[in-house]
């Protein structure tokens, strides 16, 4: 077998992965295809490249040495495709602009300022759960952004070549539960009230489970989990089945009840990505209006905004004045924000 750029890249990948679980999902490829092309390149140089072991995979010394010699072919590469493919691109047509994101309320906001600014956009949208698979897609040219999340204790795999820009440095995420719920009839929900709560969490989304599971764990509890996508989850939520996570954008539901969780324990950040400045700013402002519009469309997000936004400006008036006045603005900012919502 001769070997390939795409058998260099699935070394580069399962290195950086540290599992080929993880990095046949980063390829999207099976596992067994994986393990068997990584079987036929040992074959092919004659000798063990990886040690497997449970924990995941690790280089040998000779594929340290192999990986110091394909690192740098598969960046030229790449980087040689992906110029090729952006000039085709704007050749073919300058005012194509091809976009990804994962779910969110922002997406309608957003395609309608891009089709409406002048000169005109015409956006294309490809939607996926997982976050590093639209930044690898940005990364190889077949992209030009990407609006991704990222969860907070489960860093995403930027590829190096991208340049990132934070659209929201930490996004708190909602509980969604039967409206009949007893917690419902909170503005804000604490965990320890779900302690016998089945959650689904859908696993398909990169770092979700692994976030959720997280906060669950350091709250004490140890609920079950469910795997299922969250159209699903929504629907089963809605009968008293399980809980589920939820952006703070969602839009009200009379079949259930979205909540802020107190104290905020589940966190993403949003990113917008491209390969160079030049394109983040060819859709960053129309990004940030169209997520800002959402957010006060949604009454539970609103209120938790006005309410942070009391906090804060309660806190900035007690560090000026002193300790002893901090209090009583605060009440009072806190009661105004409740009235706003």
């Amino acid at each position: 077998m001769d070997l390939e750029v795409r058998h260099l890249r699935a070394l580069c990948a399962i290195a950086d992965a540290g599992s080929l679980h993880k990095a046949a999902r980063e390829l999207g490829v099976a596992q067994p295809s994986l393990s068997t092309q990584l079987r036929r390149i040992e074959q092919t140089l004659g000798g063990q490249l990886f040690v497997r072991a449970g924990t995941g995979c690790r280089p040998t010394p000779l594929g340290h040495a192999v990986l110091s010699r394909a690192r740098p072919l598969v960046a030229e590469f790449t980087a040689m495709v992906t110029e090729t493919r952006a000039a085709v691109a704007r050749a073919a047509d300058e005012r194509r602009l091809r976009i990804g994101a994962t779910a969110s309320r922002a997406l309608p906001g957003w395609i309608r300022r891009l089709r409406t600014r002048v000169p005109r956009t015409e956006p294309t949208l490809r939607m996926d759960v997982s976050a590093n698979s639209l930044l690898n897609m940005v990364a190889g040219g077949w992209l030009e952004l990407a609006f991704v999340h990222e969860v907070e204790g489960s860093p995403l795999s930027v590829p190096p070549e991208l340049c990132l820009r934070v659209l929201v440095e930490r996004e708190p995420q909602f509980v969604t539960l039967a409206p009949e719920h007893p917690a419902a009839r909170r503005h804000e929900v604490p965990l320890a009230e779900l302690a016998d709560e089945q959650w689904m969490v859908d696993s398909t989304v990169d770092g979700e489970w692994d976030g959720v599971c997280r906060v669950l764990r350091g709250a004490g509890l140890d609920p079950d989990m469910l795997h299922g996508d969250y159209l699903t989850a929504y629907s089963l939520a809605a009968t008293g089945e399980v809980v589920t996570v939820s952006q703070p954008t969602a839009r009200p539901r009379s079949d259930v009840a979205i909540r802020p969780l107190q104290g905020d324990p589940i966190g993403v950040r949003l990113l917008l990505a491209a390969r160079t400045e030049a394109e983040l700013d060819n859709g960053y402002k129309e990004l940030e209006e169209a997520y800002w519009e959402a957010a006060h469309q949604a009454p539970a997000y609103r209120d938790w905004l006005i309410r942070k936004e009391a906090r804060e400006t309660a806190r900035a008036l007690g560090a000026s004045v002193g300790g002893a006045g901090q209090e009583g603005p605060e009440r009072m900012l806190v009661a105004d924000a409740g009235q706003g919502g």
